[in-house]
């Protein structure tokens, strides 16, 4: 496996995406900002469309739509966090653009962008190049040292928002920061696993990692280690058996570590709360 190039560009993208992915969607799950990721999946494929119904690199746009779309979702919450409705009114108008862009997208594009803008949407991990590897690892460390370097106060400030603002905490400036670097991560990762699936890898393995460790720092490194291991399990699997997608099987794996997170912290005994956890995971 390890001799074809197009499957060790795979493993080094797919850990530089893993890792930040379990990084930022710690604080995801944590902040209960999981439909703003979700969101921004989906305003990631409205970006790579309208750079491609307009001629512009699909990867370009795809990175500028994420980064607007956090930053937007920022300034509109409170404190920088927004609401469900904020969420969904975002969600719902980059759908409706996506639609419009879809449109010119298929009217005016050739057969060859046609297949750019699928792996777009589903991911095309094994279709990566050298100039690929180099860049998603990169914007990864970027948003990892980002985090890394705020990690302490917007935990403050994710667990009593209203304590961390009285003792001087910049909560909301906290906030957009951290939206800005979950837009950058999930343009980051959208290329790997695609923009459809990519908020799986985000919520999954920092959903088992919240209930497996009540230490944040400890749960930050499972989540990490989690978000890895899918990574590597579903590149694997799909290595092995071709037929397979790879990206469905990054994202299988993440939700099975989370459905065994579930068994092992209720001693195998299902309660409601873990269902409610699946539902918003």
């Amino acid at each position: 496996m390890f001799a074809q190039e197009f499957m060790r560009n795979a493993l080094i993208t797919g850990s530089f995406v893993g890792v930040a992915c379990g990084v930022v969607g710690y604080f995801v799950v944590l902040r209960a900002q999981v439909f703003a990721g979700d969101a921004l999946s989906h305003v990631a494929f409205t970006g790579a469309l309208g750079a491609a119904a307009f001629g512009f690199d699909i990867l370009a746009g795809l990175f500028i739509a994420c980064i607007l779309g956090g930053l937007l979702l920022g300034i509109l919450g409170e404190r920088a966090r927004a609401d469900d409705v904020i969420i969904g009114s975002l969600f719902a108008w980059a759908l409706g653009l996506g639609v419009l862009f879809l449109s010119i997208f298929t009217t005016n594009s050739s057969a060859g962008n046609g297949t750019a803008g699928v792996r777009v949407l589903f991911g095309s991990i094994f279709g990566l190049s050298t100039s690929d590897v180099r860049t998603s690892a990169l914007l990864a460390v970027v948003a990892c040292l980002l985090l890394l370097a705020i990690a302490r106060p917007l935990l403050y400030a994710s667990l009593d928002p209203a304590v961390a603002a009285a003792q001087g905490v910049p909560v909301r400036l906290l906030g957009l920061g951290f939206l800005i670097i979950l837009g950058l991560v999930a343009a980051q990762a959208s290329q790997a696993v695609g923009a459809l699936l990519l908020l799986g890898l985000l919520a999954a393995p920092a959903g088992a990692a919240h209930r497996l460790a009540l230490n944040p720092y400890r749960g930050l490194l499972l989540s990490t280690l989690f978000a890895l291991g899918a990574v590597w399990v579903g590149l694997t699997l799909s290595y092995l058996f071709p037929t397979l997608p790879p990206s469905t099987m990054i994202v299988a794996t993440a939700v099975g570590t989370y459905v065994l997170a579930i068994i092992a912290s209720t001693g195998g005994v299902w309660h409601p709360r873990s269902a409610d956890g699946i539902a918003g995971a």
